[in-house]
């Protein structure tokens, strides 16, 4: 029977992650498992508790026979995690040792509840949809990346604002100033676009987000379409101001005056592991502690 191998996620910056990470690593050793580190975090860890050694794996250059990915952290790390299984069919499992964490499932409390769970293939996999970014400069695409959460077309100078024109499935809807524009996913809508004013898209509903960042236009309301449609924003050469595209915060292009960014879904979703079924308004209750003292709940109907 092969080993199981389970990819263990962090943020080696601060003691707590690396707490909970020599203990995920060995837990699941005692269960005759592999914990697999990146190549980023392994002196850190291995710093911390030298015990590991001989018993835990460096990823390499591949992630095939990762059964999951066990994220300790907060969104970010998440996020990072979804980079490292990207292509692959091993969902992600977050454990919240962040602020927020709204993507996480469980919390520090019940990591050990987490892993065994884990362990046992008791958790249901949800798809989340992705972005596919392109980096259009005339009809040469100079630039692809993805996107769980968002990608956002951003000044590079506080001091000039950008010029821009968006589009909707390849027809133009509108030019004005501004700082920036994200285009989002339903996950994202509660990230950046979030704080830029959009709405809150439910998980189920399939759709791409279109939210300007403080433009100077009547018409610059956050516009919500199909999955099928293309987002499109051009930086117009005239602004004379850079700007850069930045996808999840993590990955980021220089962009060229009159630079292109075409967004579209892409085929290949992250999928996360759930240990709960609670719905998708308790979460938004719980992780942005919002007042619902006095709800007498649903009004009994005979």
């Amino acid at each position: 029977m092969s080993i199981r191998r389970f990819l263990v996620v962090s943020h080696t910056g601060r003691r707590e992650s690396l707490e909970a990470t020599t203990e995920v690593c060995h837990r699941l050793s005692e269960a005759g498992a592999i914990a697999v580190i990146d190549g980023d975090e392994w002196d850190d860890v291995l710093a911390f508790d030298p015990t590991l050694d001989g018993s835990v794996e460096r990823l390499g250059d591949g992630i095939d026979g990762i059964e999951l990915a066990i994220v300790l952290g907060g969104d970010g790390t998440i996020l990072k995690a979804a980079e490292l299984v990207r292509g692959s069919t091993a969902p992600l499992l977050g454990v919240n040792l962040g602020h927020v964490g709204f993507l996480a499932e469980s919390e520090r409390d019940d990591l050990a509840d987490a892993v065994a769970r884990a362990l046992a293939g008791d958790y249901r996999v949800e798809e989340r949809m992705t972005l596919a970014v392109r980096v259009k400069r005339d009809s040469e695409v100079v630039f692809e990346t993805w996107a769980l959460n968002e990608a956002t077309v951003e000044k590079a100078e506080r001091e000039r604002m950008l010029e821009v024109i968006v589009e909707v499935d390849r027809r133009p809807l509108s030019s004005f100033g501004c700082d920036g524009v994200v285009m989002s996913t339903p996950t994202g809508s509660t990230a950046y676009s979030f704080s830029a004013g959009g709405p809150v898209v439910w998980p189920g509903v399939e759709a791409l987000l279109m939210v300007p960042l403080s433009a100077h236009a009547l018409f610059a309301r956050p516009l919500v379409v199909g999955p099928d449609s293309s987002l499109a924003v051009e930086v117009l050469p005239r602004t004379g101001a850079s700007a850069v595209l930045w996808c999840d915060g993590r990955r980021f292009f220089e962009l060229p005056p009159g630079a292109r960014v075409v967004v579209t879904r892409s085929d290949v979703p992250v999928r996360l592991a759930r240990l709960h079924e609670a719905p998708f308004t308790d979460r938004l209750v719980n992780k942005f502690q919002l007042p619902v003292a006095g709800w007498r709940g649903p009004i009994a109907r005979d």
